[in-house]
């Protein structure tokens, strides 16, 4: 997932949004199919990466939908457009449920790959965002899609014609006006309409987020994604670890734990349902309160749900503690992945989320090879602690980032950005 969300990113911004959305539909489920007919370990491991890959794009859909979404509601919407995440676990883990007693895994990885192919389905009726467009200088296409867009919600377009001031600052030498106009009365004579041919590379787009205008806001993202996704996912894992851990390291048991996971399904099925809340929050704070303090006050509330587990509780405390935990730091997640579209420009929006969410996969990969280790090896308080700090960490650099973008409008250029 890592390499997919930076791969997909670039791909997206270079080549739009739709052709990212249909790469990533096709890894993800002829990878998804092909794994249920692995022959061995290691060849599962290998399509599992793969599938990996493809789901990595996630960032593509969420920028994409993101381009089409009023800023009044664009908190909401978004909050809306993240809950689908919720319901797929929950729809995965019911399937498993049913599927893994009675079939075994390789019809499970065989159905877990259906969704994707029915994507596949819908990508003729998609339409390329028109912002994305109108930075590639293809004003047109812009337009026939937004006239579809009027008729089918019954709707009128503004008069006059669809103009860019902007031809994807991809050469900096130019000097457009501040604002990009899309719908514009009597400029006739300003219409562009025709291809950018500029593409960004890996290196040069690494250097565009990292450029004088971006880099604070690059910096403290990588650090809010790496905090959160590191939390969520050790939050996950201490679910199942803490409870049975602390009898185990009480008792002078240090021999390796034995599986218990018999409703192992089941479980991930019920504390699943702990994002829930967490949603729920986020779609009425994002708007209400904005992105940063929303984010931020998430986060802290995280610690304080942890705290307490510094010392050894009963399994009803810890498991409500935990609950906690996971509701504000799914929370926290839901509003960065709101946040950090919002901050980047049309011209890199799709890579700089894609970036940062890379950064988070690393901390999803460090996250089971540090603090769970150190729950299993009865070292349960440097593992809290370590969470402790990571969470506060993050909820400090959000309230340094420069921007709340609650209620802005989406810039398309770096060189709009003050």
């Amino acid at each position: 997932m890592l390499v997919g969300a930076y791969s997909w990113g670039i791909v997206s911004d270079n080549y739009g949004r739709r052709m990212g959305f249909l790469f990533t539909a096709l890894v993800t489920s002829i990878a998804g199919l092909l794994s249920s007919f692995s022959p061995n370990y290691i060849t599962l491991v290998i399509i599992r990466f793969l599938v990996g890959v493809g789901l990595g794009g996630g960032p593509v859909l969420a920028s994409w939908f993101l381009e089409f979404v009023p800023a009044p509601s664009r908190g909401t919407w978004m909050v809306i457009f993240q809950c689908f995440w919720t319901v797929g676990t929950i729809f995965e883990a019911s399937i498993a449920w049913i599927v893994m007693p009675r079939l075994g895994w390789r019809w499970l990885l065989a159905l877990s790959s259906v969704p994707s192919f029915l994507l596949l389905l819908f990508y003729n009726f998609v339409p390329e965002s028109p912002r994305y467009l109108c930075m590639r200088g293809k004003t047109t296409d812009a337009m026939n899609i937004l006239v579809n867009m009027a008729e089918m919600n019954k709707k009128t377009l503004p008069s006059g014609i669809l103009v860019s001031d902007n031809k994807m600052e991809l050469d900096e030498n130019s000097d457009p006006s501040e604002n990009t106009h899309l719908i514009t009365i009597g400029k006739t004579d300003a219409i562009i309409d025709g291809d950018m041919d500029s593409k960004i590379g890996g290196i040069s787009a690494l250097y565009r987020l990292l450029s004088p205008k971006l880099i604070t806001s690059t910096l403290l993202l990588w650090i809010v994604f790496f905090g959160n996704s590191f939390a969520y996912y050790g939050i996950v894992l201490l679910t199942s670890k803490l409870s049975d851990n602390d009898r185990r390291c009480v008792s002078g048991d240090l021999l390796p734990m034995q599986s218990e996971n018999d409703n192992l399904y089941r479980d991930v099925f019920i504390t699943s349902f702990a994002e829930v809340p967490g949603l729920i929050l986020s779609a009425i704070a994002v708007d209400w309160v904005g992105r940063k303090l929303s984010m931020s006050s998430m986060l802290f509330a995280s610690c304080i749900f942890l705290f307490p587990l510094i010392f050894i509780q009963t399994e009803l405390l810890t498991t409500i503690l935990l609950f906690g935990a996971r509701l504000f730091i799914s929370g926290s997640f839901v509003v960065v992945y709101v946040y950090a579209p919002e901050m980047y420009p049309t011209s890199v929006r799709t890579t700089g989320v894609g970036t940062a969410s890379s950064v988070g996969r690393i901390g999803g990969i460090i996250c089971p090879l540090v603090a769970v280790a150190l729950v299993q090896s009865c070292h349960q308080i440097i593992a809290l602690v370590l969470f402790e700090f990571i969470i506060f960490i993050s909820g400090v650099a959000v309230t340094f980032f420069p921007l709340e973008t609650n209620g802005r409008s989406l810039n398309d250029s770096v060189r709009e950005l003050k």
